[in-house]
């Protein structure tokens, strides 16, 4: 599997994004440790784990610490070395795609594709509520046929402020 895992951070100076190689981790404490590393004094870090343009894994630290997980589908933790470490250890559901009961305010019914029925998100889906981006507008984005983990990530990025950086590392 092809893994793009990408480390965004806010500090006392913005954002900063940085590549990350998890190939070699072990376990979720290493990632951990990997993502304190790529901004130590950072408020805020999140990681994005894209794997083969189907699964999209979000770590967030605030402070170094309370790491919070979110998976876009429980398969990556099945199906990938990578995906093990980063979703094994959780345990909590996210909210059922088809839970969702309206659309996010600025998305038009009719441009909207159809929900993924075979989604199946982990973790926690309010990860990144604070940032603007609530549980309800992550699951959607996630169950969208269609939408590649690097396209979710990239809106993800361009709404918490961060997408001029994640854009330049991908051009990198």
């Amino acid at each position: 599997m092809s893994i793009f895992a990408a480390a965004v951070a806010r500090g006392k100076n913005g954002w900063t994004a940085s590549e990350l190689d998890l190939s070699g981790l072990a376990d979720i404490d290493e990632v951990v440790d990997a993502l304190r590393d790529a901004e130590p004094d950072a408020e805020l870090a999140l990681l994005f784990a894209e794997s083969d343009d189907e699964y999209l894994a979000i770590l967030r630290l605030d402070d170094g610490e309370d790491l919070r997980v979110f998976g876009s589908d429980s398969a990556f933790a099945e199906e990938s070395r990578v995906g093990s470490v980063l979703l094994g250890e959780v345990e909590a559901p996210a909210v059922e795609v088809d839970d969702l009961a309206a659309p996010a305010e600025d998305d038009d019914e009719d441009d909207r594709p159809a929900a993924d029925p075979d989604a199946d998100p982990v973790g926690d889906a309010d990860l990144l509520n604070d940032l603007g981006i609530p549980a309800q507008r992550l699951l959607a984005l996630c169950g969208m046929e269609g939408m590649l983990p690097s396209d979710i990530t990239a809106e993800i990025c361009q709404k918490i402020g961060c997408g001029d950086e994640m854009e330049e590392l991908r051009e990198a």
